[in-house]
């Protein structure tokens, strides 16, 4: 398939682009490549058009590219959030024809080739969208203010900063029953995030707070693993899943099945059959959907708000725009099955979208996006993941040295790579975590004493 493209920003003239309020082109006579985005797909994208024929502009919110992956660690007191993340100009300084910009993108107009942002606006001959995703409340928005996420490290920071103070909180609290809330916690969603949360979070109980709060009986505090379906971790085999649930229950984890939440208002998560569940922090991992940026574009939209691509991962009507990673929807994995929002497709089809750009540019034709499977992992606590990759099934010590290894290559700079190898040894062998530091005022808590629902 070869894609024909009109009417390049090259053809504008430099006085329509220097008057005010119009877009401001990065000047270069090469095509100009606009990203969006500077996660696993944005990354990967840029550095595979670095040092090529095309000039290459990278836009997000953050000047730093977050390794997501290892986020509920540092919600957890496991590492530093500067360990997991890295900032986007060290990475890109050594090319020429790669620039970046802080701004967070507010619109695209995709007549006009041109993305509208907080900074400005920046016109491009070809487009990458990779925005990534946002929690999906399913409909019930005023969960989100109720709610713990994380999908960023202000969130994972602000997570920890609650889950801390709560055992201060407790610590002083007079009452039996106000301190058992306090004491409660609970994870919505059993998929890969939901569980390798709530397994970190009774690590972090089992193994350190009983210590820091002698005068706090830790074995009465509650995790509640809440999922609407019928079995966690639905993208792993049956075996798997079962060693999942039976390794959170011999952590002290309370695996809640088959319960749907209806809603979720200071602290008291209200479930669809009338039930109710009183907990100081409620953190919501059920579910993700494409970034809210897909839903501006005005282009046909799939499950989860992705956008619609051909399988070269560019648009039917737009060809010179590619859209990647979360916020693609193609169906043509395993047969007919949308991609799953995972690091991995991201990495994969950013590559894929830049060379099929360089190959417009080279006068080639365009290839349908092929997908190298590399399988799926979760780990639980120290000394225990899950591995299902290359036909081989594991669960237990080697899935998790698996899973340490998968990780710290994936990491970005060596800096990075040492702290949190050395972060996890030290955790291994004191059972110890060393980032147990409450960094913001945290003005109230969840579950204020008003009476259950009946």
């Amino acid at each position: 398939m070869k894609v024909l493209l009109k009417g390049t920003t090259q053809d504008r003239t430099n006085e329509q682009a220097e008057r005010p309020g119009h877009a401001r082109p990065v000047p270069t006579r090469l095509p100009r490549v606009v990203i969006v985005g500077s996660g696993f797909g944005g990354l990967n994208a840029a550095r595979a058009l670095a040092g090529k024929g095309v000039n290459v502009l990278v836009l997000d919110r953050n000047n730093y590219h977050g390794f997501w992956p290892l986020l509920y660690q540092v919600a957890t007191a496991g590492l530093e959030p500067e360990s997991i993340a890295y900032p986007v100009r060290a990475i890109f300084r050594r090319y020429p024809n790669m620039h970046f910009h802080m701004a967070e993108v507010r619109a695209v107009d995709l007549d006009r080739r041109t993305v509208h942002t907080t900074s400005g606006a920046y016109t491009y001959d070809y487009l990458i969208l990779a925005a990534g995703s946002a929690n999906n409340y399913f409909g019930n928005p005023r969960i989100a203010n109720h709610t713990f996420g994380l999908k960023d490290i202000d969130e994972a920071e602000h997570l920890r900063n609650h889950l801390l103070m709560a055992f201060e909180v407790a610590a002083s609290e007079p009452d039996p029953t106000r301190r058992r809330e306090l004491l409660t916690f609970a994870i919505v969603g059993g998929g890969p995030t939901g569980v390798e949360t709530a397994g970190a979070f009774s690590e972090l109980i089992r193994h350190v707070l009983s210590k820091d709060y002698p005068e706090l009986d830790v074995t009465r505090s509650r995790i509640v693993l809440i999922e609407a379906s019928d079995r966690l971790l639905a993208a792993f085999p049956d075996n798997l899943q079962h060693s999942a649930r039976r390794q959170l229950e011999r952590m002290g984890v309370e695996v809640r099945l088959t319960s749907p939440v209806q809603s979720v208002q200071d602290g008291l998560i209200t479930f669809k059959d009338g039930s109710t569940l009183r907990a100081s922090i409620v953190v919501w991992a059920a579910g993700v959907r494409a970034s809210m940026l897909a839903d501006s574009l005005g282009v046909p939209q799939g499950k989860q708000g992705r956008v619609r691509v051909l399988p070269t991962l560019n648009l039917p009507d737009h060809p010179e725009v590619f859209v990647i990673g979360d916020m693609a929807y193609l169906e043509t994995y395993k047969g007919n099955q949308d991609y799953p929002m995972v690091a991995q497709v991201a990495i994969q089809q950013g590559k894929h979208a830049a060379h099929n750009i360089l190959a417009h540019v080279q006068g080639r034709p365009l290839t349908p996006f092929k997908y190298f499977d590399m399988g799926t992992m979760a780990t639980i606590g120290r000394r225990f993941a899950l591995m299902d990759a290359f036909g081989v099934r594991l669960s237990g010590f080697l899935a998790w040295l698996g899973w340490l290894f998968i990780h710290i290559i994936y990491l970005i700079g060596f800096r990075n790579r040492v702290i949190v190898l050395t972060d996890w040894a030290v955790n291994y062998f004191t059972f110890d975590r060393g980032v147990r530091l409450i960094t913001e005022r945290v003005k109230r808590l969840v579950a204020p004493e008003t009476p259950e629902a009946p």
